[in-house]
């Protein structure tokens, strides 16, 4: 049977089987792990991706599974991101907590102080660069429109509480783990935020869903959503103004794949 890993990288065209190797060959399975070695409180999950002023559809919609299969195991998960994507959560009863670009390092404490989470998991979130820029994959500087949710990561190693990161193009927190393989293999100057376990994914959205499903095998207990419901939140956020970070469209895809696509990468972790 195919791997949990190996799903997540079908597709692969912008470099993340290059940089699977620089990772333990089960470093999906790894992230699963330590999430369930935590003790039960909150996890603050991270994401969000500007498109053009609109956040991307990749990112939300693996929190959103993320953060069903944390409530199933008793978790409180709490998402970060901009006002817009948090609206997105709030509709479904899921706890956030809104950041602004503006915030400064000692906000991103304060709220680190205030959450007080067990773990931290980033999902397609944009990290700093060498030099203190958030950048598209384009190259496009987008650090007036990104919150600087990524302090939260670097504040949270000095107070050990764990990390994890989920990434499909180098620029994202957690991308610091594989950074000097980036600068070496890609073309894009890397997130030079570290985390304890990176997942890497064809979709950053696939990551979430690898862990969900990982967690699942662990726990013995079903965690992944179904293909339905998980279609279904990608309506929701398109009609509420999420774009495809790829085409730069309203529509109901990810990174220029299809649903169909989607669809046979759900199924295949469901079976996993």
């Amino acid at each position: 049977m195919e791997s949990i890993e190996g799903i997540l990288l079908r597709h692969s065209a912008r470099g993340m089987t290059k940089l699977a190797l620089e990772l333990p060959v089960d470093f999906c399975a790894r992230a699963a792990r330590q999430i369930l070695s935590w003790p039960l409180g909150k996890v603050a999950l991270l994401t969000g991706f500007d498109v053009g002023g609109a956040p991307e559809t990749d990112g939300p919609t693996g929190t959103y599974a993320m953060a069903k299969a944390l409530m199933k195991l008793g978790f409180t998960p709490v998402v970060v991101s901009e006002a817009p994507v948090c609206a997105y959560f709030n509709e479904l009863h899921i706890q956030t907590r809104t950041v602004q670009p503006d915030d400064s390092d000692n906000a991103m404490g304060r709220l680190l102080d205030s959450l007080s989470p067990v773990g931290i998991v980033s999902i397609e979130r944009c990290g700093r660069n060498l030099h203190s820029r958030y950048c598209n994959m384009r190259g496009v500087d987008i650090s007036r429109r990104t919150s600087p949710t990524d302090e939260l990561v670097v504040q949270a190693a000095r107070r050990n509480i764990p990390t994890i990161g989920v990434g499909d193009g180098g620029n994202e927190i957690g991308m610091g783990n594989v950074a000097h393989a980036i600068a070496r293999k890609l073309t894009l100057e890397p997130c030079v935020v570290t985390v304890d376990n990176l997942v890497v994914a064809t979709v950053s959205n696939w990551g979430g869903y690898g862990i969900a499903a990982a967690m699942g095998r662990y726990a013995q207990e079903k965690l992944l959503p179904e293909f339905d419901q998980i279609n279904g939140f990608y309506q929701f956020i398109v009609e509420r103004g999420s774009v495809d970070g790829t085409t730069g469209r309203r529509e109901a895809t990810v990174d220029g794949f299809s649903l169909e696509t989607e669809r046979g990468v759900v199924e295949a972790l469901l079976q996993a």
